[in-house]
């Protein structure tokens, strides 16, 4: 792959700046070859089996690129480096959308706070949130034993504190790290 010289790159990108829509025509086969590069540089960084080529995100770029309004291009530089901060942008939303459909995508979104009231039970996978507990038991038995008391006992923040011999900060600070952390747990298992 030969380099197209700067200069021409430079010319073409300031005549599309100027309004000039053939140059951005002529542009593309010049740049084509290293924005390719750059998308196969940033795919490197990404999961094995990722589902998005090079040729499709340099597509997407291009759409993008196209769409680019009161952007005074300065040099060759200036236009790959807006370049790859937009195939950034194309990888991230691109997992961004993988990741809600993960989750779930239309489906409705319980609060963990709904989450963790004992109203709301047939909303939860309860055989998950008992796996997260043994885990959580493992590592902290203080807070696993609240998330019994407070969940499955439905004891407020005193009752707790009484039961379990603490101040009721304690529970309340106990009570905050341990919903995080099983957040954390359930929505990876989900």
């Amino acid at each position: 792959m030969d380099t197209p010289p700067a200069n021409a790159v430079t010319r073409l990108l300031l005549e599309w700046s100027d309004g000039d829509q053939e140059a951005l025509t002529r542009l593309m086969p010049l740049v084509y070859d290293k924005l390719r590069s750059v998308a196969r540089r940033q795919l490197r960084h990404e999961r094995a089996g990722h589902t998005l080529q090079p040729t499709a995100v340099v597509h997407e770029a291009y759409l993008r690129l196209v769409d680019q309004k009161r952007v005074r291009w300065h040099n060759r530089a200036h236009f790959f480096a807006v370049a790859a901060q937009l195939i950034r942008h194309i990888l991230v939303d691109h997992a961004r959308s993988r990741a809600a459909a993960k989750r779930g995508g239309g489906v409705r979104v319980v609060t963990l706070e709904a989450v963790l009231e004992p109203a709301v039970i047939g909303d939860l996978n309860v055989l998950a949130l008992d796996e997260s507990l043994v885990r959580l038991a493992a590592l902290d038995p203080r807070q696993a034993q609240l998330v019994e008391l407070r969940f499955f006992g439905g004891l407020s923040v005193d009752e707790s504190a009484q039961v379990m011999a603490v101040s009721s900060a304690t529970v309340k600070r106990e009570w905050r790290t341990a919903k995080a952390w099983l957040y954390r747990e359930l929505r990876v298992r989900t």
